[in-house]
């Protein structure tokens, strides 16, 4: 594979829904102050598109919280989760038009909670520009794998449209077979 590249502004100006899909196999990268590098690769994207879509955290419009998605893409949108997990976003789009991909997963990690507290990212990074920025940023190295879409998760509060429609982006490689629970035996247990 050739040596990976710093993704431009113009891999995140583009559509949240073209930007999501095509961070999978792409590289997060994270610098700490001491040098050392965390390196995953992205399996789990989720796509956020404006305020029409009641999934998005812009659905309220520009606040203190969401002014970074409004931003042109390349920035990074880090929010505090439940109160214990934060989660990373790339922005993407054109400035006024709040789009951003959710990081959902990478090698090693399947939940984003998880990913962020390994690679010690937290809001301090909130607003990093991520074409430039010597602490977090995204590589590319020519990997394209192969995703299957679904329904984005965590979402209740969104209306049906929006709760049901396929927006989350998953390498067929991390895609978790489904667990199938043989009925006679726990009907067996249940007599017991």
């Amino acid at each position: 594979m050739p040596e990976p590249k710093r993704l431009t502004s113009d891999f995140y100006a583009r559509d949240v829904l073209d930007v999501a899909p095509d961070l999978i196999g792409k590289i997060l990268v994270r610098r700490l102050p001491t040098g050392e590098e965390f390196r995953y690769r992205i399996t789990e994207t989720e796509a956020y598109r404006g305020e029409e879509d009641t999934g998005c955290h812009a659905k309220a419009g520009k606040t203190k919280r969401t002014e970074i998605m409004y931003m042109k893409g390349g920035r990074a949108y880090i929010y505090l989760c439940y109160g214990v997990h934060h989660l990373i976003n790339a922005v993407t789009g054109k400035e006024e038009q709040p789009q951003a991909a959710l990081i959902r997963g990478a090698e090693g990690y399947d939940g984003p909670g998880k990913l962020t507290k390994a690679m010690q990212i937290t809001k301090e990074l909130n607003g990093a520009d991520l074409t430039v920025s010597d602490e977090i940023w995204i590589e590319e190295d020519g990997a394209k794998p192969e995703y299957v879409t679904g329904k984005r998760i965590g979402i209740d509060y969104a209306d049906e449209y929006y709760k049901n429609i396929e927006w989350r982006f998953t390498a067929k490689s991390a895609v978790k077979p489904k667990k199938t629970i043989q009925v006679k035996d726990r009907l067996k247990k249940i007599k017991k």
